[in-house]
């Protein structure tokens, strides 16, 4: 599979994985801040932006996918750094290829299954036409009631696209990830640990990552260390944008 992918900056590499529902655009500003200093590939994921989409999505799968594109782009020794689904791909890379890993850098998610909660999210996307509609402002308050939280709707209807006659259309593979979503709540497992630099980031404000996950992540990645930004949520590179290019710089460059 063929990511779509865009480039920032020379340099050592930077790979930059995405979570669910989102796209490479996700990480554009923190491309562009790192690009001095590194070349950031930033990558739309399987059924994700605009990326390949396939009726089959998992880690394995994500992470055959990144294989693919580091062969066909000729790079090795890379830094990879991702958030929530990106950083499970990024877990399962680094564990199944960890020589092709220098460093790891795992944004505000944990290597354990998660429950499920994202079903109303799929339910009120599934259910809506964009085509139906003439404008971004009406799809938004189509999604309003099963969605309230206006930056959440912005976010989401982020992956709308128009086609050639300018009706909506949803860029993403919706289907497919809905019926994907249990293998995404998935632990990552490893047969050996990934014995290199590793960097768990957490928002102070989000429960993704507990102390109750550090068993699982010291064993997986016995040099990872924990780093908790303030002012942040789950996602940390938005809500304290200097504060993670920091901390990921810092490590990277180290």
């Amino acid at each position: 599979m063929k990511l779509h992918f865009k480039s920032y900056g020379h340099g050592a590499p930077i790979l930059a994985l995405h979570g669910l529902f989102g796209s490479l655009d996700n990480w554009h500003t923190i491309s562009q801040r790192l690009a001095p200093q590194f070349q950031v590939f930033a990558v739309d994921q399987r059924n994700h932006g605009k990326s390949p989409h396939s009726r089959e999505m998992s880690y394995r799968l994500m992470a055959e996918d990144l294989g693919e594109f580091l062969q066909d782009h000729s790079l090795e020794n890379v830094c990879l750094m991702g958030h929530s689904m990106g950083g499970k791909t990024a877990m399962e890379f680094a564990l199944s290829h960890p020589t092709q890993v220098r460093k790891l850098a795992v944004v505000d998610i944990a290597p354990r299954r998660y429950d499920s909660s994202h079903e109303p999210v799929f339910a009120a996307l599934l259910s809506l036409n964009p085509a139906a509609y003439s404008s971004r402002r009406d799809l938004e308050s189509a999604l309003a009631p099963a969605i309230p939280d206006l930056a959440v709707r912005r976010f989401l209807l982020k992956n709308l696209g128009r086609d050639a006659n300018g009706r909506f259309y949803w860029k993403l593979n919706l289907e497919s990830i809905a019926n994907s979503y249990p293998s995404l709540l998935a632990a990552v497992e490893g047969t050996l640990p990934f014995d290199k630099p590793t960097l768990f980031l957490k928002g102070d404000g989000s429960p993704h990552l507990t102390t109750e996950d550090l068993p699982a992540i010291h064993r997986l990645f016995p040099r990872a260390r924990i780093q908790v930004i303030s002012g942040a949520g789950h996602w940390i590179h938005a809500d304290a944008p200097e504060a993670f290019i920091q901390a990921v710089r810092t490590f990277f460059e180290s």
